[in-house]
């Protein structure tokens, strides 16, 4: 006791402060044998600089932060209860009972993308923060640009409608487990995964679905006036967003190679692929129009919610607003396969129209008007 009592602060701190040195020469020699520069196994794997994409130390200032923060979380929830009012309980239960295409289109929207963005990401090889951006999205359930989507493709609206609201619902267990079989296929990229964040955003977009759904099921006549104020809302959240972001960051920090050709070719991809599944399924051609719309369309105000409010913004950056930069070319990409479908339809249907006008019997001399049979004449 008297020994232990007789040491001096200097002969207690200084162990530490050599095992503090040794355990920084082994990080050393770690980053340094490391390409990757990933960072060591006990600390979060965002904490790393070479983990990010870009310069940690331009980070913005904590109003701009928050202002962010708040206007992704309101256009979240704006969005959602305005597709809950436009949802109706007995299309559910009609497509339930009879559930082959919803089916398909729900493996088609839980299979086909996040196996696309792992694709991607591995062809890329991206090992960073972009990889865990790319896979969000791609594992994310569907949104409402797909309804619009199959409207303009003359597809079956109800069945859309039905595949967003179940795929909605079923995203608040399929999200998570999807991220963390596909991130195990990165190093460390599964530490960085916030799942509390992640099931706290999933859980706001069910509510604020089932808020919407309530008001359209007790009160039909308010669900109008919600949908029509509801997207307007969103629309200005958003365009508030891009404005911020515009002023703070620069715009080719987010549209890299990378990160631009995988969002042009995750919706491409979608769209082939669930109209090829749906084929070989024999769905009807309306259907099959309706899951490829519901597979290549991915909810990107869920996907920017979640990378802005679950993330640290020196781990985040701007990559949050890649999920814009997907939802650009959805739309784009979308509309143009409805372009090219009405142009075609208008084609054929003339070329039918035509053909009918030009159309005439083939008359022939051995058959009377009356429809008997000329005898030839008495030699």
């Amino acid at each position: 006791m008297g020994n232990v009592s007789g040491l001096t602060q200097t002969d207690v701190s200084l162990p530490l402060q050599r095992e503090s040195s040794h355990t920084e020469e082994l990080l050393v020699q770690r980053s340094g044998t490391n390409t990757e520069g990933i960072m060591d196994d006990a600390a979060p794997s965002w904490q790393n600089d070479s983990f990010l994409p870009f310069d940690t130390t331009a980070t913005m200032s904590p109003r701009v932060d928050k202002a962010l923060k708040i206007l992704s979380a309101s256009m979240l929830c704006i969005v959602m209860v305005s597709v809950g009012c436009t949802i109706e309980l007995f299309k559910i239960k009609m497509h339930i009972m009879k559930p082959k295409g919803l089916v398909i289109a729900l493996l088609c929207q839980y299979g086909v993308m996040p196996f696309t963005a792992f694709c991607l990401a591995k062809a890329f090889q991206l090992t960073d923060m972009r990889a865990l951006v790319i896979l969000i999205c791609g594992c994310a359930p569907g949104g409402n640009l797909s309804n619009v989507l199959t409207l303009a493709l003359k597809g079956d609206i109800n069945l859309s409608i039905v595949m967003t609201t179940c795929s909605m619902f079923l995203a608040l267990g399929m999200m998570p487990l999807l991220l963390l079989i596909y991130c195990q296929g990165f190093p460390h990229l599964q530490e960085a995964l916030p799942y509390i964040g992640i099931i706290i955003a999933l859980c706001l977009l069910v509510i604020a679905s089932g808020v919407g759904i309530l008001i359209n099921f007790y009160r039909p006549k308010y669900a109008k006036i919600v949908k029509k104020v509801g997207f307007s809302l969103a629309a200005a959240c958003l365009l508030a967003c891009i404005v911020i972001c515009a002023m703070e960051f620069s715009f080719w920090k987010i549209v890299t190679p990378p990160l631009l050709v995988s969002a042009a070719l995750m919706p491409l991809i979608g769209y082939t692929v669930g109209y090829l599944i749906s084929s070989l399924c024999r769905l009807s051609q309306p259907e099959r129009r309706t899951v490829a719309m519901e597979t290549g369309c991915q909810n990107s105000q869920l996907c920017t919610a979640l990378l802005k409010n679950a993330f640290p913004p020196a781990a985040m950056g701007p990559l949050f607003m890649f999920p814009l930069v997907f939802a650009f070319f959805q739309i784009t990409e979308g509309f143009v396969i409805a372009g090219l479908f009405r142009l075609l339809r208008r084609f054929t249907q003339k070329k039918k129209v035509s053909a009918a006008e030009t159309y005439e019997p083939a008359a022939t001399d051995d058959v009377t008007t009356t429809g008997s049979v000329q005898m030839p004449p008495d030699l």
